[in-house]
């Protein structure tokens, strides 16, 4: 019995982190197109590119895991009934769950590595990820402004550089202001410079001129400097004061908001990501308790069991529309959050009763009694 299951295991555990590893490096290099930018248009190393996309594993290993343990058991099973190992192991007095131990042990391992992910590998590594991007946004000089291109610094300042010398002296500036719309300002300069301050960045530009519109009688105003300076300590946002989002936290954070206004503003939307973070993982059991009971439950079909295999696929398909539409409907009211264990917790029940669940057999009909001669 011992070798019956190690010999399942292994087939399920190296196929699952076949399927882990494949739809991971899909997912991951699908995502990471969205990061070349910061490599073409803005000069960072290839080094800081890879710690980008490193960083933003676990979010996909934590998605991928329940989906590559399904298809896993889904698979195996499925080839074990078409080579009719099932129905010899079957006749060889082993009972449904005898048969589904094996996928059960990766279901729960599978299910304590997602909770890892959940509680801990995520919330670090996303919270790393959004750390290094705030500092490269915030690092005016070597990634917003580029040369010859309109950089949009933020809301209502876009900044356009010709070019840029080695001592890193800007040529050719104009800046464009529009953070009060009624009185939008253009701003141009022959040389200047990025520099940084107490008050946070701003741009120091040399010979240019200042031009505003007045929207009353739409006449501009002409203003020539030798020196002028644009603050743009407003743009500076540290990594230690920003809000964190929901995804950066820990499950005490979550539950436990801070005082400050967003945490109170979004306090629902923090409380759902925290029982999100404790009921996802269990789907990965779920799922495969679900490939089990399609393969196991009832009698054998040694012409295959494709009808159960698309019920199996349809019903993980659906649950995993239910669990992204009750986390959002979490997020707007409380009442939704037990309904959120519910629609895990009762799946996961019933495949355990369908695998519990005696199967009926088979009896062969009989002709009635024979005719007596006369």
């Amino acid at each position: 019995m011992q070798a019956i299951n190690r010999y399942i295991f292994a087939q399920v555990l190296a196929a699952t982190i076949a399927v882990t590893v494949g739809l991971t490096f899909a997912v991951w290099l699908t995502q990471s197109l969205r990061l070349i930018d910061f490599i073409v248009n803005r000069g960072l190393p290839a080094s800081t590119f890879f710690s980008f996309i490193t960083l933003l594993l676990p979010s996909f290993i934590g998605i991928v895991l329940p989906i590559a343990a399904f298809c896993s058991v889904l698979f195996i099973y499925y080839k074990m009934v078409m080579d009719s190992e099932l129905v010899v192991l079957r006749a060889a007095g082993l009972s449904q769950m005898q048969l589904a131990r094996p996928a059960l042990r990766l279901g729960l391992l599978v299910t304590l590595v997602v909770y890892s992910i959940s509680l801990y590998f995520l919330p670090a590594s996303y919270r790393a990820f959004k750390d290094l991007q705030y500092e490269l946004r915030s690092d005016f000089t070597t990634v917003l402004l580029q040369e010859g291109i309109f950089n949009t610094v933020t809301d209502g300042i876009t900044v356009y550089v010709r070019d840029r010398t080695a001592k890193g002296e800007l040529l050719g500036i104009l800046v464009h202001d529009t953070r009060e719309p009624e009185n939008p300002v253009t701003m141009m300069a022959e040389r200047g410079a990025m520099v940084h301050s107490e008050d946070g960045p701003r741009v120091v530009m040399l010979n240019g001129n200042r031009q505003q519109r007045n929207a009353e009688n739409g006449q501009v105003s002409m203003l020539y400097f030798d020196r002028y300076t644009v603050e743009l300590a407003r743009l500076q946002e540290t990594v230690h004061t920003r809000w964190r989002e929901p995804k950066e936290r820990f499950i005490t954070e979550l539950f436990i908001p801070g005082s400050h206004p967003g945490d109170i503003a979004y306090r629902s939307e923090l409380v759902a990501e925290g029982h999100q973070r404790l009921v996802m993982p269990l789907y990965s059991l779920c799922f495969v308790l679900i490939g089990l009971a399609a393969l196991l439950a009832g009698e054998f079909n040694r012409r295959g069991q494709t009808r159960r295999v698309l019920l199996a696929i349809l019903l993980v398909a659906v649950l995993e529309a239910q669990a992204l539409a009750l986390h959002d409907l979490a997020t707007r009211s409380a009442h939704a959050i037990p309904v959120m264990y519910a629609g895990v917790i009762v799946p996961i029940l019933a495949s355990l009763y369908a695998l519990l669940r005696v199967p009926r057999r088979n009896v062969p009909r009989t002709a009635g009694p024979p005719a007596v001669p006369t």
